[in-house]
């Protein structure tokens, strides 16, 4: 497998966790989002979309990292990375979205690139813009996870989920923008729980080949 990803991009920090859990290799293909590298022509003919990360399977392209990480799942369910019972997997399901669908979204580089650019706002106004939306879904997810008395080291349980997968490169992204994480224990633990872990710790964007 050939992983086309970024080494500071949110969404394909947490493709390279979910393939280190699965325990699969692949070739690191870096796109350089600071040279508009995947706004090319060779980019553009692998994912039309311009965006990382892609997964190259043979002749097969996949894109979008949650529709790439539910076909690991499906191919390599071993181990899972959602729980057998369809409320917890539910649930675990509702973590990860809380991220992948409010969070990372709307604070990912392009519409900050619009931000800078277009509306003129400087890093102080992106910080901010950034610090709102990570605040508003932390809040809610420390909540989920306090209420959850039976809840182990990460997550859910005591094994890394599909929600660690997702929390912990937007945890990442937090300490990037200076939102202050005290007010969420909960996250600050399973962020160093998760930390600890081969397949977090070498997935963390400083690691990568292109961060530089």
């Amino acid at each position: 497998m050939k992983l086309y990803n970024f080494f500071r991009s949110g969404s394909s920090h947490r493709l390279r966790i979910a393939l280190n859990l699965k325990g699969l290799d692949y070739d690191y293909i870096a796109v350089d989002l600071r040279t508009e590298e995947h706004s090319g022509g060779d980019f553009k003919a692998l994912n039309p979309q311009g965006l990382v990360p892609a997964l190259a399977d043979g002749d097969m392209v996949l894109t979008q990292s949650p529709a790439i990480i539910e076909w690991l799942e499906e191919r390599h369910p071993d181990p899972p990375l959602l729980p057998a019972d369809p409320e917890q997997r539910a649930r675990v399901r509702a973590l990860a979205a809380i991220v992948g669908c409010d969070i990372h979204p709307i604070n990912n580089r392009r519409i900050l690139e619009y931000m800078r650019n277009t509306l003129g706002c400087d890093q102080a106004a992106l910080n901010a813009w950034c610090a709102m939306w990570i605040n508003a879904g932390f809040e809610a997810i420390e909540k989920m996870l306090a209420a959850d008395a039976g809840r182990g080291r990460f997550c859910f349980g005591d094994e890394p989920t599909l929600a660690d997968v997702y929390l912990i490169p937007q945890v990442e992204s937090a300490r990037r923008f200076n939102v202050d994480l005290t007010p969420y224990p909960n996250i600050v633990a399973i962020d160093h729980a998760c930390s600890q872990l081969p397949e977090f710790a070498h997935a963390v964007p400083q690691l990568q080949p292109d961060a530089r």
